[in-house]
């Protein structure tokens, strides 16, 4: 598929939807002439024509029509309504890319009641500002160059990686609701400065910004984590006295719990569907 001359549907207009929409304009991959989104929200739907000046409509049957590439950003419990919805609009032509949380590509196929080239994603909301991470797997009727289709949209609102669909559910865990356990995470940092007299908004930029420039340092440096801990810790040091602190509470485990309840939800939701 040329994505010089395709064009893409949005079916649903929300924040996700949104991001990415602004990533390919920005990027120039797409103009606004090849972009579609169809939003029940007439109110909604005209302040983000105004805004983005690409084409809004209310209606998603119209908008498949037109459509080269299909991305589904609706809630998981809806996916049924919409697809079936479209059903019959859907050929071999199209390519479906969905973004919703816990539902399997075969899953989608098996309510189309065809054999659909699909794509699903796992996004997350820091794509907001360009800083986005999503993981892509292809269903079995999609081709390597589907793919590389995807992946190239995405990387206009972050890094992408390619997963196995059977590490999807795992992904969501770590990237897909992972930015709300890193706003955990830091708020309570801050929060701690604040209780040692710092005020909170300047222990919140304090907190924040080294998370970011830690997080850089991991992807930027190449070098491991644990080596990364050993270069900023002195022995007998103040980073080595909140070490022992960590190394002796039961953090892993929290984490871990926390990205396995993660996955396992969204495991769940798939079967719910």
């Amino acid at each position: 598929m040329d994505n010089k001359t395709a064009k893409i549907s949005f079916i649903g207009a929300g924040k996700m939807a949104t991001a990415i929409i602004k990533g390919l304009l920005k990027s120039g991959l797409y103009d606004k002439n090849r972009i579609i989104a169809s939003e029940p929200n007439l109110d909604y739907a005209n302040k983000m024509k105004n805004e983005l000046g690409i084409k809004f409509v209310n209606n998603n049957r119209e908008a498949v029509a037109e459509a080269d590439i299909i991305l589904l950003a609706v809630k998981p419990f809806v996916v049924k309504d919409v697809l079936t919805e479209i059903e019959d609009r859907i050929d071999d032509s199209k390519l479906i890319v969905s973004i919703a949380a816990g539902i399997s590509s075969q899953r989608i196929e098996d309510i189309l009641e065809k054999e659909a080239r699909i794509i699903r994603v796992m996004p997350n909301t820091p794509a907001l500002l360009g800083e986005g991470m999503s993981a892509v797997c292809k269903g079995k009727h999609a081709f390597d160059e589907d793919l590389d289709t995807v992946m190239q949209i995405l990387q206009s609102v972050g890094k992408v990686v390619k997963a196995e669909e059977k590490d999807i559910d795992a992904v969501t865990g770590v990237s897909g609701s992972g930015p709300a356990f890193y706003y955990y995470i830091i708020d309570e940092i801050a929060k701690a400065g604040e209780k040692l007299g710092l005020d909170y908004k300047t222990s919140l930029t304090l907190s924040a910004q080294t998370a970011l420039g830690a997080a850089k340092m991991i992807l930027e440096s190449g070098v491991d984590p644990q080596q990364l801990i050993t270069n900023v810790t002195t022995p007998g040091g103040t980073t080595a006295e909140g070490n022992k602190v960590l190394n002796e509470s039961n953090i892993s485990d929290i984490l871990f719990e926390t990205v396995k309840k993660t996955a396992q939800k969204s495991e769940l939701m798939g079967k719910q569907l």
